[in-house]
């Protein structure tokens, strides 16, 4: 991480001198793996906004560590951010896009599709001829919020009224889901999210497609998002259904430690001040975060999974009593990302250690009468093993 709170401001005016580097929005194509040298272009208002670095984020570490898995293996599935009102939960989720290795895409694809990859594309990239010269684009990876008063047309998408008035042509006009597409779509307040919509998040996250059929229009579309919510368990419970959707689920808490609650204020004080002084400050360590998420995401598929591992992590589901076998599916993903984000070329008992918690709280069965934390009786779980099998 950077620097401490007190050379906050100082690293914000020394960075204030280098000029921000305009670019041009330009359709480029990438010749091979790594990040480009250069920034992409924002493509929108929201994108053109200085996001808070991810590096400068003070504590909340469970959170932080869950949305990196997210970010190196989005096998996971996504995360849910239960916790205190103002202790980040949006900024770090807007701060992880930014810090996210940028994506390419053809360019006039309202749904982003990789040129690179046959499988997955919407309809128009599939059948373009040829589809090697398809003009693309380097941009950055779409983060999405989901209103809790949206309609379902918003969602899904509907009939292009404007093209249907002055065309006479029925036409699809994308929805969220649609802008989601390889990317993060955000859910703040999920608890309080209407169940029609919580019906279609659930079709389109099992499955990664997006199908319409609506005012004479059926299309089916790649929706493959990564499904982040957040909310406070105080303002009511999610439905279980949705809750399981869930990869991993980060409880956050507000901090207590004074010198910590000073430097976070500090931060924030010099990033309103001078945003873009405040981000160069902290550039270099957002690019050595950008290049190990990189090189973690390159090594994912190489790492070895040992045979007790896997019967560790099956002897732990049992212990528990978890329902069904995806937090078995869900643990081992998380303990890969772990293990490829840690730089191991094999899964241990100590990634398993780290996403436990992480990938199990919220899988376990509830006994109104029971007042332990669930994560207490995950590190018990654990222990009890560990001896066991010694």
């Amino acid at each position: 991480m950077a620097s401490s709170s007190t050379s906050a401001a100082s690293a914000a005016r020394a960075g204030a001198s280098q000029p921000a580097k305009a670019t041009n929005v330009k359709t480029t194509r990438k010749t091979g793996k790594g990040t480009p040298s250069d920034a992409p272009p924002p493509q929108s208002l929201a994108d053109a906004q200085p996001v808070f670095p991810f590096t400068a984020i003070l504590g909340q570490e469970e959170m932080k560590r869950a949305l990196l898995l997210n970010a190196v293996n989005p096998n996971i599935r996504g995360i849910l951010v239960l916790g205190h009102r103002g202790t980040a939960k949006s900024t770090s989720i807007r701060a992880l896009a930014d810090v996210l290795p940028p994506i390419e895409f053809v360019t006039e694809c309202p749904y982003r599709c990789p040129p690179d990859k046959p499988a997955g594309l919407c309809d128009t990239c599939r059948n373009a001829k040829p589809r090697a010269r398809l003009p693309t684009m380097i941009g950055r990876v779409p983060v999405v919020d989901l209103p809790l008063g949206a309609t379902e047309d918003r969602l899904c998408g509907t009939l292009d009224i404007e093209r249907a008035l002055s065309q006479g042509q029925k036409a699809f006009e994308p929805g969220l889901l649609a802008k989601a597409n390889r990317g993060f779509l955000y859910i703040d307040e999920v608890n309080l999210l209407e169940d029609h919509l919580v019906d279609v998040l659930l079709d389109s996250a099992a499955g990664g497609i997006n199908i319409v059929e609506r005012e004479g229009i059926s299309i089916a579309h790649p929706a493959k998002f990564t499904l982040i919510g957040s909310g406070n368990p105080e303002e009511g419970e999610l439905r279980p259904q949705l809750l399981d959707r869930f990869g991993l689920m980060a409880e956050i808490r507000t901090i207590t430690d004074i010198d910590t609650r000073i430097a976070i204020v500090k931060r924030r004080l010099a990033f309103e001040r001078d945003p873009i002084g405040f981000r160069a400050g902290y550039e270099p360590a957002q690019q050595a975060l950008r290049t190990r998420l990189v090189q973690a995401r390159d090594r994912l598929d190489t790492l070895d999974v040992p045979d007790d591992i896997l019967r560790f992590i099956a002897r732990l589901c049992v212990a528990l009593d978890v329902d069904g076998h995806r937090g078995e599916i869900t643990l081992l993903n998380a303990s890969l990302a772990n293990a490829a984000f840690e730089g191991r070329s094999h899964v241990t008992r100590d990634d398993i250690r780290a996403v436990a918690t992480l990938s199990l709280r919220h899988r376990l069965r509830k006994d109104p009468l029971d007042r332990t934390d669930g994560g207490e009786k995950i590190r018990w779980a654990l222990e009890k093993l560990e001896k066991e099998s010694q």
